[in-house]
């Protein structure tokens, strides 16, 4: 039987591809966006770089009440962007399957927070898996679009960085009949998909008995697994933690989950009660130690572990025992070095066109609100010529709160700055609010061709679409006047002229109106990428 060593995120778009998807949107976001990367190369399916996660979410949504299975890729961050459908979807259901890839960030290595999006399942009253390993990526896929049809509803897939990042053996379907291949019809069904209030408060009689009939058959779902083992310790776990806790206790009675909400009370409490003493691990959030004991079940959990960042084998077994529960966690002596490592901070790349304008700012002594990208390095040193940054397009807004609150009688010391690909995400309606209500703000356009920071993915700004081909590109001179801003007070700048950039900005800053300077230079990474002919995402 053929294998494959696959990361997480190539294994959810196998499975997806085997579970016979069609459509497949989203916005590039670490650790989620190889999903989507690999699902536009098989066959059959058609693949977009949303402009932002509600967009990508509310195609889906069109498409799976079509008929076409739909996959939708995002980070833990993102869900926030697709709540707003999210939860109306919950109600409207589906006709073919519909499933959020949402990729959580414990640890925050690429994020500008670590919340755990297991809440947003209870709160939409939805259904969320979660996989342990690649295989297990790949085999819940297709089980997540099973359920949403079974049930009448979307259901969230929910990864973490070790899970979409860590590769381990996959076995592919030996034979891939894709059944879900015939052509897609909307039919017209008015009061399952038009959600005014009258509809709606049908719709959550539904979602109420879609949830109670989830809860009586979640405890039949052979995803979760008891592994009874010393009946002196009982684990219960889910996603990645599972890894850790056999590692350091194999012998010990587990209950692994595969659905994390809703939990199967029933398998739960048999489990309990065979076993002398129960701690539950889980990373971030008690979401489910909180439920269990919600039951009237005894356990302990984030008493003895962290609240935040990651879970490893040590921080699992350490505590534990000190409670008397040895396990078999061993220093690994031959892994240690010495030597200590130099730290390596992150930093611009060497020619990176952003420079010159946070050297430019710096040297102004602006106040710069930021936004989220690789540019968000210019908070760093040396430049250190960033004061905020919150969310995608946030830089637009926050300086206009800002010039609000000082007025200072409109004097503009307050710059914004956003990506290319932020800018298309999420920073167009700040620019419109700052035009309408008559901010005299300065807005300023990092353009370096791509979504740099998750790997050069093309954006409305670059001229491709994910699988290559030319597409439509936004005229900023024309977006800028359609607005309401003056066409003398739009700038296109060169990154690699200081001079035209600085004369730029100070012109501009001291201007009473709603300036926008683009300042466009290619990445450099996906320069050098281009003059050696390496192929692009």
């Amino acid at each position: 039987m053929d294998k494959l060593l696959l990361s997480g995120n190539e294994a959810i778009a196998l499975g997806a591809f085997e579970a016979g998807v069609r459509v497949g949107t989203g916005y590039p976001g670490t650790p989620s966006t190889e999903i989507l990367e690999n699902l536009t190369t098989y066959p059959g399916v058609y693949t977009e770089w949303s402009v932002n996660e509600k967009v990508a979410l509310e195609v889906a949504i069109g498409a799976a009440i079509s008929g076409a299975r739909s996959l939708v890729t995002m980070k833990h961050v993102g869900l926030n962007v697709a709540a707003d459908p999210l939860f109306t979807a919950s109600y409207i259901g589906v006709k073919a399957g519909l499933v959020i890839a949402c990729a959580d960030d414990p640890n925050m290595h690429s994020s500008q927070n670590e919340q755990d999006n297991r809440n947003y399942a209870f709160a939409a009253k939805v259904p969320m898996v979660e996989p342990s390993d690649s295989q297990e990526a790949k085999d819940f896929t297709a089980f997540a679009f099973e359920i949403s049809e079974r049930y009448d509803t979307p259901v969230i897939l929910r990864s973490t960085t070790r899970i979409s990042h860590s590769m381990s053996v996959v076995i592919p379907a030996q034979d891939i009949k894709r059944k879900h291949d015939d052509p897609a019809v909307f039919e017209r069904n008015i009061k399952k998909y038009v959600m005014i209030p009258s509809y709606a408060r049908m719709r959550h009689v539904v979602v109420e008995e879609r949830m109670r009939r989830l809860e009586e058959d979640v405890n039949s779902f052979d995803i979760n697994r008891i592994e009874m083992g010393d009946r002196e310790l009982g684990i219960i776990t889910s996603g990645i933690s599972y890894e850790y806790v056999k590692e350091v206790y194999p012998d010990a009675s587990i209950l692994k989950l595969g659905m994390v909400y809703p939990l199967p009370e029933c398998v739960i409490g048999d489990f309990c009660s065979r076993v002398n003493k129960v701690f539950i691990v889980e990373e971030l959030d008690p979401f489910i130690e909180l439920r269990v004991k919600a039951m009237g079940i005894e356990v302990e959990g984030k008493k003895h572990f962290p609240m935040t960042g990651e879970l490893n084998p040590d921080a699992i077994q350490k505590p534990l025992a000190a409670l008397g529960y040895q396990g078999n966690g061993k220093e690994k002596e031959g892994l240690k070095s010495e030597m200590e490592l130099p730290p390596r901070p992150p930093s611009l790349c060497p020619g990176c066109p952003h420079r010159t304008v946070f050297k430019t700012l710096h040297k102004l002594g602006l106040t710069v609100t930021g936004d989220i990208g690789c540019y968000t390095l210019g908070a760093l040193p040396p430049y250190t010529s960033m004061d905020t940054c919150v969310d995608m397009g946030a830089s637009v807004t926050l300086s206009q709160g800002i010039e609000i609150a000082e007025d200072k009688a409109r004097e503009k010391h307050t710059v914004a700055v956003l990506g290319d690909s932020t800018f298309a995400h999420s920073g167009l309606t700040g620019l419109l609010n700052a035009a309408y209500n008559n901010r005299n703000s300065l807005i300023i356009v990092l353009d370096n061709g791509t979504t740099a920071m998750t790997g050069m993915q093309p954006n409305p700004l670059s001229g491709q679409r994910i699988n290559g081909e030319e597409a439509v590109v936004l005229d900023y001179q024309k977006l800028g006047e359609a607005v309401g801003i003056e066409s003398d007070h739009i700038v296109i700048a060169d990154a690699y002229k200081p001079d035209e950039i600085e004369e730029a900005i100070t012109e501009l800053v001291r201007s009473d109106k709603l300036s926008l300077l683009v300042v466009k230079g290619l990445c450099v990474i996906l320069r050098r990428k281009r003059e050696r002919g390496d192929p692009e995402p």
